[in-house]
């Protein structure tokens, strides 16, 4: 006779009851925050969870721990930055170590109208972008195995989740922003990142706006999370 260990089954049935009501939780952030989605929108936000939970049972996309997370702490953050432009149609973004696709596949989703490249030099990531984008059906993304000092292009922003240091950061992307302006704010470089910056700010020689977005959002991941908006 075959022996079931209830104690687990019960556990496994606990966590998934869990992940559940993060997600609705996280989903009913995003439809408060941003109450402008479409339903087909919102339907390819839902998707993703999905997704990258499959993907990471292959490899370790995102962090096993921050799967339980992953609305907030991924396509949420990633969202935030439409919280300080909203990208016109025909906007070109480079978004910069994408890793699984943030903050780039959340913003495509968002801005199907605008046009996005996501750049990350490790091959395997940038085949789990590929994927999602394909099952998402998002028309607007393109994405390239390169690292970013090695890409050729301008852009009207670049946007990315704090993969290094800012000093090193701005010598890899100095020459990819174009000149002009179009939106309520100049093209640049829109850096996302928590903590304090002020060393790392005061070693760079460009013009900066720092956005604290404890000032928009009211859950606590986001107390320490800053927008850096970076000019030349």
């Amino acid at each position: 006779m075959v022996q079931f260990d209830w104690s687990k089954i019960r556990d496994f049935f606990l966590i998934c009851r869990r992940c559940m009501k993060d997600h609705c939780q996280s989903m009913d952030a995003i439809k408060k925050y941003f109450p402008g989605l479409s339903s087909a929108q919102l339907g390819k936000l839902e998707q993703m969870f999905a997704l990258y939970n499959e993907w990471n049972k292959k490899i370790n996309v995102i962090s096993r721990k921050d799967m339980d997370f992953f609305y907030l702490r991924h396509v949420l953050h990633s969202m935030s930055i439409l919280k300080v432009v909203d990208f016109l149609p025909g906007t070109d973004i480079l978004d910069v170590g994408t890793g699984g696709g943030f903050p780039g596949i959340p913003l495509a989703i968002c801005c199907p109208d605008a046009n996005f490249l996501l750049i990350d030099s490790v091959g395997k990531k940038i085949k789990v972008v590929n994927d999602v984008t394909i099952k998402l059906g998002l028309s607007n993304v393109n994405t390239k195995t390169v690292r970013a000092e090695d890409l050729r292009g301008r852009f009207d922003f670049i946007t990315s989740r704090a993969v290094k240091a800012l000093p090193v950061f701005m010598q890899w992307v100095k020459d990819k922003v174009k000149s002009g302006n179009r939106h309520t704010i100049k093209n640049g470089v829109l850096y996302l990142k928590g903590g304090d910056m002020d060393d790392e700010l005061g070693l760079i020689d460009w013009d900066y706006q720092v956005f604290d977005l404890s000032g928009v959002f009211v859950e606590p991941y986001f107390s320490t999370k800053k927008i850096v908006h970076i000019t030349k």
